[in-house]
């Protein structure tokens, strides 16, 4: 915007001054002209006056000759041409008058009315001829019949003018310099506001809402700051609310959570009495004694669910890390849960890094539960390490790879997979069975036969970014779905 405001102004300056320069090179030059030609008028009208009175009519060519030089010695020297009839006389016999007297204005002279003039260029050379009929001074005022011209060189009016038309040329450059050099001043006056502006807007959308700039003036850009102020402050001024409005829901999930588990622990442990005395019960009985036991855990997975959303919420969590066994710790995983044999593990033995065991625990317990409950066999657990070739960063990854050959994820359930409460399998209805195994949608622990929360994946994604990981979700070329664990490899003793 420099650039172009700058480039108008010089534009702009340009064009003006050529055009004083051309508008003042005219008046010059016509003034100059028309000042030579009023004097060599009124000279000769009044020399030729004067000699006039002296000359015999009809004249022969002596004294047509004596006309013409006492004429021009009255007039400064010029050269005098004076004609009649068919005599014709010149103040300078060495001067060729003819290609300076045109046909034009013989006739004109020949035709009377006053003196007559007229610009001719003659070898280059720019010459005013004034041409001027004799009268008789009765009252008629009618033309002799003798005719006087006059010329007069216009070189040093031709060198006044062309030197006024430098001068003025040579001070288009500095005008134009002096034009850059304000427009320079002027962009800086006018685009130090717009920078200022520019620079807030940059930090508002950064995510500081406390931006603002200073309102000076009543100009345009002071009414565009204060706009600016204003917006600022109804923006900040909602983000508030909706802090607060959303640290009063994730207060309200915490409150209502913590107590659910009080009555939960209850339910649950009525639940047990009931499920183990089921076989006791009649078939109805018996199932309704089953349903209540595995909705009751069911909800108490939920309610746990909840309290570790929320405490991700609050920036509440924190790693309890040290170094780990990842083979040990994903076998250790597997055979609490009873999915020693259900699933087919490759891993890498000796990968030690700092990790929270717990939160590991977590994450393997929702990918495999998730892929053993909406896959199909062979669910593969494949531990490895990544030097960083396939990273492209440099640093070295633990790499947990879990795959099933179910039908796989839609692209759109890819993307909103991590998603909480997201469900890809929303046909499924909720199972009454009694299967005890363990669900993708839980946190620690969870139940195959019912359909999960839907935030086991957000809370592994979660666990995941603590560790400075992530989770992706890919789809293997023979068909399943793939869930990609990466944590950065750390050696030390020292925690997160």
């Amino acid at each position: 915007m420099r650039v172009r405001l700058v480039v108008t102004f010089v534009v702009v300056a340009l064009i003006s001054a050529v055009t004083a320069t051309a508008l003042a090179y005219r008046d010059a030059r016509t003034a100059v002209l028309q000042r030579t030609q009023n004097a060599a008028v009124n000279d000769l009208r009044e020399r030729v006056g004067v000699v006039a009175a002296d000359v015999d009519l009809p004249p022969d060519e002596r004294t047509l000759a004596r006309f013409a030089s006492k004429v021009s010695e009255g007039i400064g020297a010029r050269i005098v041409v004076a004609r009649y009839q068919d005599l014709s006389a010149t103040s300078d016999t060495l001067a060729e008058t003819e290609g300076r007297i045109t046909a034009e204005l013989r006739a004109a002279v020949r035709a009377g009315g006053g003196a007559r003039f007229q610009r001719v260029e003659w070898r280059g050379e720019p010459y005013l001829v004034v041409g001027l009929p004799v009268t008789y001074a009765d009252g008629d005022r009618r033309t002799s019949g003798l005719e006087v011209f006059a010329i007069t060189g216009l070189r040093a009016e031709r060198d006044d003018t062309a030197a006024l038309l430098d001068s003025v040329q040579a001070g288009i450059v500095p005008v134009v310099v002096l034009a850059a050099v304000l427009a320079l001043l002027a962009a800086g006056t006018v685009l130090r506001p717009v920078r200022k502006l520019g620079r807030a807007t940059r930090e508002l959308a950064t995510g500081d809402l406390g931006s603002r700039v200073a309102v000076r003036g009543h100009d345009e850009l002071a009414d565009l700051a204060r706009t600016f102020n204003e917006t600022a402050d109804a923006l900040q001024a909602s983000d508030a609310e909706l802090r607060a409005q959303e640290a009063k829901a994730r207060r309200f999930v915490a409150d209502v959570s913590h107590e659910l588990r009080t009555p939960l622990a209850a339910m649950t442990m009525v639940a047990t009495v009931l499920e183990e005395d089921a076989d006791q019960l009649p078939p109805d009985a018996a199932r309704a004694a089953r349903t209540v036991g595995a909705e009751t855990a069911r909800l108490s997975r939920l309610v746990d669910d909840l309290m570790e959303i929320s405490r991700f919420d609050a920036k509440a969590v924190r790693l309890n890390a040290s170094v780990t066994d990842l083979a040990d710790t994903l076998r250790a995983s597997l055979a609490l849960r009873g999915w020693t044999d259900r699933v087919t593990a490759e891993l890498l033995e000796g990968v030690r890094t700092v990790v929270d065991r717990r939160r590991v625990d977590v994450i393997v317990a929702n990918l495999v539960g998730n892929a053993l409950r909406h896959g199909a066999p062979p669910v593969t657990v494949t531990l490895a390490v990544d030097d960083g070739g396939e990273s492209g960063d440099g640093g070295e990854w633990v790499v947990l790879e879990v795959a099933d050959h179910g039908p796989g994820l839609a692209p759109e359930a890819r993307e909103r997979v991590f998603d909480r409460f997201y469900k890809a399998d929303t046909a499924r209805t909720r199972s009454t069975g009694t299967d005890s195994g363990d669900s993708g949608d839980s946190g620690d622990s969870g139940d195959g036969g019912g359909q999960g929360s839907g935030l086991g994946m957000a809370i592994a994604l979660e666990n995941a970014r603590l560790h400075g990981g992530m989770i992706e979700v890919g789809q293997r070329h023979s068909g399943g779905a793939v869930f990609t664990l990466r944590l950065p490899l750390r050696t030390g003793e020292e925690g997160e």
